[in-house]
């Protein structure tokens, strides 16, 4: 593979850098664009300073628009509070399994996220020390539809973690679950590679072929509220800008 000038200088480019809500251009952004592979520098600046500035609310109402769902899991809520997005790494096991969470941790790529469907919630398939191995392997944050424990050290921790339920006791290392194959949780098929976006509110699943689109109109949405705050500060009430008066 041939390096051109153009990869060199991006070397050299900040990947922290945003651009202002107004000045973001989504035009050529794919949900490859997640992760900067030394080539797509503007299509990943702009991709990261749309997702810093939105919410999970935001991206359920743009992808409402476009697909009259809403992608969230109501029943999954976060643990410590953390904003975070990715593409997903499923997995699904047994309560008494948690041997698979750790082959996932091996198993995922940098930068994803993993998600377990877990049959049942009687013992919990992850905790401390998994999310300290899965942050140090680069793991972005789990998705546990399902039970963690260890929540004292949780709260704390600074890898964002989101389950449906907690409790103190674990299973065993089984490792006998399966790893990046489909899933299906309450109704909503999830893919390997799918979008995640999780936040104080809770979390949104967007299919990868409609990430594009949905993020679009995500920046729509945004732009919208963002007029209707600045009306607001100017003195018009709510009801008087949405019709009611």
């Amino acid at each position: 593979m041939s390096i051109s000038p153009k990869d060199v200088l991006n070397k050299n480019k900040s990947l922290d850098k945003r651009v202002d809500v107004d000045k973001i251009n989504l035009e050529n952004v794919t949900i490859d664009d997640l992760r900067f592979n030394g080539k797509n520098y503007d299509e990943y600046i702009n991709l990261q300073s749309l997702l810093d500035n939105v919410s999970s609310c935001q991206i359920s109402d743009a992808y409402n628009a476009i697909s009259k769902r809403s992608g969230t899991i109501q029943s999954i809520k976060p643990i410590n509070n953390q904003k975070v997005w990715g593409s997903i790494y499923p997995a699904e096991t047994d309560c008494d399994d948690w041997g698979t969470s750790a082959l996932a941790i091996e198993m995922a790529n940098a930068g994803d996220i993993l998600f377990f469907k877990v049959n049942g919630e009687d013992k919990a398939i992850w905790g401390e020390l998994a999310s300290t191995c899965a942050r140090d392997n680069g793991i972005k944050a789990t998705v546990i539809y399902g039970s963690a424990r260890d929540l004292d050290a949780l709260l704390y921790m600074d890898f964002p973690v989101f389950a449906s339920n907690f409790c103190p006791n674990a299973g065993s290392p089984l490792g006998l679950g399966s790893l990046n194959e489909p899933i299906e949780v309450e109704d909503m098929k999830i893919n390997p590679g799918d979008f995640f976006f999780g936040d104080e509110s809770g979390i949104v699943v967007i299919p990868q072929e409609l990430f594009a689109q949905v993020m679009a109109q995500t920046l729509l949405v945004k732009i919208k509220e963002s007029g209707i705050i600045k009306d607001i500060s100017g003195g018009k009430t709510l009801a008087e800008i949405v019709g009611l008066k």
